[in-house]
């Protein structure tokens, strides 16, 4: 991978294997994700979203190393898992929901979640409109939008995002990467982003490249 030199690594990973029945698709992973934006890029099937899954402790690598602010996957994964956001935008867990019952969910999570910060959140992704409509009555994108807002607000140490672009309109793929830019220089968290391809209007801190 490549990153800035000057940044304290806030994630470890070191020499993880994981293999699904038939393809071996990390063998000894090793990476050093600091503070700002890292961009895992890949191709369809390099896995990508594993790579998010296996970062947040969410599945299970066969061996290795993680450790997140001092915190080992394999000493305490709950305490690991407290500090990593990470909400699968195919998922249904939230269909029932109001988005600020989502939000207050997170709240409820992250400790350092920002209500003040959900008026710009929702306008700046056009979801005001939305904001009395439960998950499962959005289009893909709008619940999209809701994680997105949620991620911003929640101040995770470390934050993955499963390419957040997708299903957007092009005023909130704008604001996005603006939000995501302006975390560039955030000293205190890691957004580690999964995409096709890299981005223009981020700031990345570093990248790993899973080929095409």
């Amino acid at each position: 991978m490549t990153q800035a030199a000057d940044r304290a690594a806030l994630l470890l990973a070191s020499r993880l294997n994981f293999s699904y029945p038939g393809l071996d698709l990390f063998q000894d992973f090793s990476a050093r994700i600091t503070s700002g934006v890292t961009l895992v890029r890949g191709g369809d099937g390099r896995g990508k979203t594993t790579l998010l899954n296996l970062l947040g402790g969410f599945m299970p690598a066969r061996d290795g190393v993680l450790e997140l602010d001092g915190m080992r996957l394999d000493s305490d994964g709950e305490a690991y898992r407290r500090q990593v956001f990470f909400i699968d935008p195919r998922t249904e867990a939230y269909d029932q929901m109001l988005p600020a019952e989502v939000f207050a969910a997170m709240a409820a999570r992250f400790p350092r979640f920002d209500h003040s910060l959900l008026p710009a959140l929702t306008e700046g992704l056009s979801l005001t409109p939305h904001l009395e409509k439960k998950l499962f009555m959005l289009s893909t994108g709008s619940k999209r939008k809701v994680y997105l807002a949620a991620a911003f607000a929640a101040h995770a140490t470390l934050t993955l995002l499963d390419d957040p672009y997708a299903s957007l309109d092009r005023a909130s793929i704008n604001f996005v990467a603006a939000t995501l830019d302006a975390h560039a220089d955030d000293a205190q968290q890691a957004w580690v982003v999964a995409m096709y391809e890299t981005p223009t209007a981020i700031r990345l801190a570093g990248t790993i490249d899973l080929g095409d």
